[in-house]
């Protein structure tokens, strides 16, 4: 049996290179070690999750119950997954005292390091390196399985543990993992693109343009009457929205995954804020009246499945005639397929002048890879903006008095998984915008200083900015200038923020050094 030292010494081994193969090499080493009850456990833990998820325990609670720690390592990875079973079960009058006694119990078998380890784990602060893409080629490494075949059903197995004890079982298990009608897939995600012209060089061939609407973004599915729609971080928000469940239910077909935006439009035909249409999402009483007040409708741009067949590995220039094949033209996003730089650019232009953002370019011949950030897809928006993880707020001054205002704001580093400052800034900030903040940062507390309270890397916030500076005041050299916020963007996961990759691609466009 695998002790929890071992995984314990690989996490510090990970987090303290920043080599993706070295990663990866340790990471298999660890796995190949462990037998098959304890291989889901360790991909987990050396992921920073739990296979228990969410148990509800907040930090003060876990710090209060460390105690002395064991000289020696004796704990095994089935012991600690036990403990945390006994937690996540814990119910009712006297939980509390139980839960803290399960803890105590748990800690007191745990060396240092592993009681260090452990707190990290649970309160989601353990952040070594070993991300989605560094782990599926190191369970790719560790079972032998090809790596196209372990990154290709990852797109439809979120819970990696359980996908590497299907690997180590043989390549057949893999090929089990598809798309299916009723369960949602992450969505695809986008790189950024200064303009048409960068996009037409970067993408072969003619380029599809589509509208970007600064809507909501959905996955509908549809099998014969019955239709759900889940938002992008993947919550089912059918009874939220149904006149574009009554419009997908009339579609021909007897099965359909269809991606998506909702989005609510004034009385005018020009969009709503993003704010105004997130607030028929927030509605769970009296949706009636919110659906006279802030009608929605859908608008499509992917055909991931169609009756039984899965589109999502074929070409996007095929599932755009599946689309067309089952969404009627005025549900459908806007497109232009060129080559032209003046006729995307005269495309852009009225995207705009419609009151959309910009534009997505695609590549006609690329797969749809679900929950990936893909060089096939690239956003282009009139204004320099970013979504980034909010790190550390400072205590506001003045009328701002007792309001976490002024943002530390992040980007992930790809290569090493840790969040690199890229800046701060309290402009564009409302009231509302103050109140919300403190609130929610004070509960994401990690620890705090005398003016500044640090906190965990959940929150997600678009930043619009005038353009990156070199500077050596932060470690990534780069600097946002006049930054200020437009949005929180509580539809997306910290996860789903744009990277370094993305930033360093902007500083090189604006620089003249290309991408």
């Amino acid at each position: 049996m695998t002790l929890l030292a071992t995984v314990v010494g690989t996490s510090r081994q990970v987090a303290a290179t920043s080599a993706r193969s070295a990663k990866i090499r340790l990471i298999a080493d660890c796995l190949r070690s462990t037998e098959a009850a304890e291989l889901e456990i360790a991909v987990l833990y050396l992921s920073g999750e739990i296979r228990q998820g969410r148990i509800g325990i907040g930090p003060s609670l876990l710090r209060s119950c460390l105690g002395g720690a064991a000289a020696d390592p004796d704990l095994q990875l089935l012991d600690v997954d036990r403990y945390l079973v006994e937690l996540d079960t814990t119910r009712g009058a006297g939980s509390g005292a139980r839960r803290a006694a399960t803890l105590r119990a748990l800690f007191g078998r745990a060396t240092a390091d592993e009681q260090e380890f452990l707190l990290r784990l649970l309160i989601g602060e353990l952040r070594q390196g070993a991300l989605a893409g560094v782990m599926i080629e190191a369970i790719a490494t560790a079972t032998g399985a090809p790596a196209s075949d372990v990154r290709r059903a990852a797109m439809y197995e979120s819970n990696l543990g359980a996908l590497a004890r299907v690997a180590r079982d043989g390549v057949a298990g893999l090929a089990a993992y598809r798309l299916r009608v009723m369960t949602p897939v992450v969505p695809m995600l986008a790189q950024v693109a200064s303009d048409v012209d960068e996009a037409l060089e970067t993408l072969d061939g003619d380029v599809a343009f589509e509208w970007k609407m600064d809507g909501a973004r959905i996955q509908v599915h549809k099998h014969d009457e019955t239709v759900r729609i889940f938002t992008r971080n993947l919550n089912d928000v059918t009874a939220a929205i149904p006149e574009i469940a009554d419009a997908a239910r009339a579609l021909p077909a007897r099965q359909l995954v269809l991606d998506g935006e909702a989005i609510a439009f004034n009385a005018g035909g020009r969009p709503h804020a993003f704010q105004t249409t997130m607030r028929r999402f927030g509605r769970k009483l009296d949706v009636a009246t919110l659906q006279r007040e802030l009608p929605m409708r859908a608008y499509y741009f992917d055909c991931l499945l169609r009756d039984d067949d899965s589109l999502a590995d074929r070409p996007t220039r095929e599932r755009f005639d599946a689309l067309a094949r089952v969404v009627p033209a005025g549900q459908q996003i806007p497109r232009l397929v060129t080559h032209s730089a003046d006729a995307a650019a005269a495309f852009y232009d009225d995207a705009l002048a419609a009151g959309h953002e910009g534009l997505m370019a695609k590549a006609l011949e690329a797969p749809y890879e679900a929950g990936n950030r893909g060089a096939s897809w690239l956003k282009i928006k009139r204004a320099h903006t970013l979504d980034l993880v909010v790190l550390a707020a400072e205590w506001g001054h003045g009328r701002r008095q007792g309001k976490l205002s002024n943002l530390h704001l992040g980007a992930r580093d790809p290569a090493t998984g840790h969040y690199v400052m890229l800046g701060k800034t309290f402009k564009g900030l409302t009231d509302e915008m103050l109140e919300w903040q403190t609130r929610e940062f004070l509960a994401r507390e990690s620890h705090h200083d005398q003016g500044t309270v640090y906190v965990r890397p959940e929150i997600v916030v678009e930043i619009a900015f005038s353009d990156l500076q070199a500077s050596s005041r932060y470690p990534g050299g780069l600097a946002l200038r006049l930054a200020r916020v437009k949005r929180y963007r509580d539809d997306k996961r910290a996860d789903e923020a744009d990277t370094m990759e993305s930033v360093r691609r902007i500083f090189a466009a604006q620089s003249g050094a290309g991408p």
